[in-house]
């Protein structure tokens, strides 16, 4: 059925209901299968409703997930789930139905597969194209144990791009394992899917041929209805008699209908009576069953709750401020390209690749490739600009290191979703991009403190002739007006932005880095006047190079040193800080305030924060307890 509007009271869903384990699932008709994807779509539609999250992917694989349960002996054969944020539907059938109106919420179930959750969540997934390395280890592993199942992996056509997947195939053909891989083809990953892959997907599609599969598991070739491959033609298509998964060594069959759960349980029990490496092809739409996702994808990868209140915010996104200046830049010189990983919504980028289409490079999924591309560039004389989550830019860390930081090339990296990113997770959280990129020679890193300072610091960072980033929050700004005039900051310059009772001898410096600055000032004056002494809060403005000349001229007048930050504290801001003090020689009590030494499970940002001891609150009471011993003579 065809739905149009998301159902804020639970739906009716008797047969469903039956089903608290895939076994319940596998006891029913073949035909009874259809009315289970309608019921499990109702009720997809009502929990994404109530929770919010990912929303496209999960409607498009109700039937997929429907079959895949039904004919594999699950937990026991192996199911992955590429990327994860189309595992809903997997979550309802394992036990986990009435749980999903929780998941993404503090204490609730994960956004993505996650092993401790469940059995049924063989692999800890939320970055792509991981499937089918891990599904490889996994059948390799049984076979070493003597002890074989049905493995089958999962992956978007989207996550097909990048190198990894490819790699495994590979090697899956050089073991002859016998692994399943289920290409699950929307054309889509978050945009749509570009380049000469789903060039080659649509020629196979064009093609009107399908390769089905007998009951018993005899390939067969014959022609295949005329679907529509999604919303675009891709005139570069070429005859695709033969296909690149087979010139790989995998055997292929389809493409078949996603949505016709009946076929898809009759391929998937046939090739359980084949060996070796195997590739289904099924087409899928983002979105089936909603009218609206499935008008506009991209708009309905992802929803919030039903309940959720219209943002009272006037300031705009981080994200914003960089494709503005983006387009600013751009207009000053020509020279600039930007590119993007597959990002272009989340990036900001959209109205820069309308207004530069030439000069706009989305690589797809494939963040090695994006770093590496931006070397070759800078290599020519142009100036790139390397838009990339800072989850995502842990992938490309080897081309950081070896490709532009070694040779010192002129590359751009404005790095988006800096810190915690509250609901979707451990997987998403930028914690790490101080560590990783302050030990790499030739780095220089900015942190804004708010969006006008973000603006700038872009500026700053394309002005300067080497590798360079600017680091920055998921999420609005601060609602600062933001300077239209682009000015070029002074490199490993910070500045001492408020001060408090300067009257008194005693003083907290509390050295603030990025998103942090605002919550400090406002938790100095706080301690200012609890506690009677002199606070001053510094906007270091750069991890690296450290503004050392601004710490030594405070030094003296230092009792206590507080950093602050919105990454780990180990290896991060504060440990640079910490670093140079021993260095000079510079003896004073320390508090390093930033993320513990764990994974912090999904929450709200704010929720997040406060559990961090980060938010304005927290920090006063890390502060005030630490100069409260060292005034007593006691270790922070």
């Amino acid at each position: 059925m065809l739905y149009t509007e998301i159902p804020s009271q639970r739906p009716v869903t008797p047969l469903l209901d039956t089903i608290q384990h895939p076994q319940q699932l596998r006891v029913l008709e073949r035909s009874q299968l259809e009315q289970v994807a309608d019921e499990l779509r109702q009720f997809i539609l009502y929990a994404a409703g109530q929770s919010g999250g990912h929303f496209g992917a999960n409607l498009g694989v109700i039937e997929l997930t429907v079959a895949l349960h039904y004919c594999f002996n699950t937990p026991d054969d192996r199911l992955i789930w590429d990327v994860g944020h189309q595992a809903y539907p997997h979550k309802a059938l394992t036990g986990r139905r009435e749980q999903l109106v929780t998941i993404r919420a503090k204490d609730g179930l994960a956004a993505f597969p996650a092993r401790e959750e469940s059995e049924f969540d063989t692999f800890g997934v939320g970055h792509s194209s991981t499937a089918i390395s891990a599904g490889l280890g996994m059948s390799l592993a049984r076979r070493f144990k003597q002890d074989p199942c049905h493995v089958v992996a999962i992956v978007g056509d989207g996550a097909m791009t990048a190198g990894m997947a490819f790699e495994a195939m590979n090697d899956a053909v050089a073991h002859d394992a016998d692994l399943m891989v289920v290409l699950n083809d929307n054309d889509m990953s978050i945009s749509c899917s570009t380049g000469g892959f789903a060039k080659h997907l649509a020629a196979i599609w064009e093609s009107g041929q399908s390769v089905n599969i007998s009951e018993d598991g005899e390939a067969f070739v014959q022609p295949h209805p005329e679907w529509t491959y999604n919303s675009r033609l891709h005139s570069a298509a070429t005859d695709a008699a033969d296909n690149l998964f087979k010139a790989i060594g995998f055997d292929y069959f389809g493409p078949f209908d996603g949505h016709d759960v009946t076929q898809l349980s009759h391929v998937f029990d046939a090739l359980k009576k084949r060996k070796g490496p195997r590739l289904v092809h099924v087409y899928t739409k983002k979105g089936k069953g909603f009218a609206p996702a499935e008008a506009d994808q991209i708009k309905y990868h992802a929803i919030s709750k039903l309940d959720t209140p219209a943002s009272t915010s006037t300031a705009p996104k981080y994200s914003d401020v960089f494709g503005q200046w983006l387009c600013d830049e751009a207009a000053q010189d020509n020279r600039l390209l930007a590119i993007t990983p597959a990002m272009c919504e989340g990036s900001g980028m959209v109205k820069f690749a309308k207004q530069y289409p030439e000069r706009f490079f989305d690589v797809a999924i494939a963040e090695q490739h994006a770093v590496t591309l931006a070397a070759g560039m800078a290599c020519e004389g142009v100036k790139p600009v390397v838009a990339i989550y800072s989850t995502f830019l842990q992938r490309g860390y080897d081309q950081l290191i070896h490709d532009v930081a070694l040779q010192n090339l002129d590359v751009t990296f404005g790095i988006d979703r800096a810190g915690l990113v509250g609901e979707d997770g451990p997987t998403h959280a930028g914690a790490y991009d101080y560590a990783f990129m302050r030990t790499v020679p030739n780095m220089v890193i900015m942190a804004p403190k708010d969006e006008n300072e973000c603006r700038q610091m872009l500026h700053t960072a394309y002005l300067y002739k080497g590798p360079a980033a600017v680091r920055y929050p998921r999420g609005n700004g601060l609602g600062v007006e933001i300077q239209q005039n682009m000015v070029e900051l002074e490199i490993g310059r910070g500045e001492i932005l408020a001060s408090f009772n300067i009257q008194q001898d005693a003083t907290i410096s509390i050295l603030a880095f990025g998103s942090r600055v605002q919550a400090a000032v406002e938790a100095a004056e706080v301690l200012a006047e609890k506690l009677d002494v002199a606070v001053r809060v510094v906007n270091m403005r750069f991890v690296k190079p450290l503004d050392t000349q601004l710490i030594d001229q405070i030094a003296d007048s230092t009792h206590l040193f507080v950093t602050v930050e919105e990454h780990a504290v180990m290896a991060g801001a504060g440990s640079a800080v910490n670093e140079y003090l021993a260095q000079a020689g510079i003896v004073k009590p320390m508090l390093n305030l930033g993320l513990s030494d764990e994974f912090m499970h999904q929450a709200t940002h704010g929720q997040m924060l406060q559990q961090a001891g980060l938010d304005v609150a927290g920090i006063a009471a890390s502060t005030e307890q630490c100069w409260l011993k060292q005034s007593n003579k006691a270790v922070c």
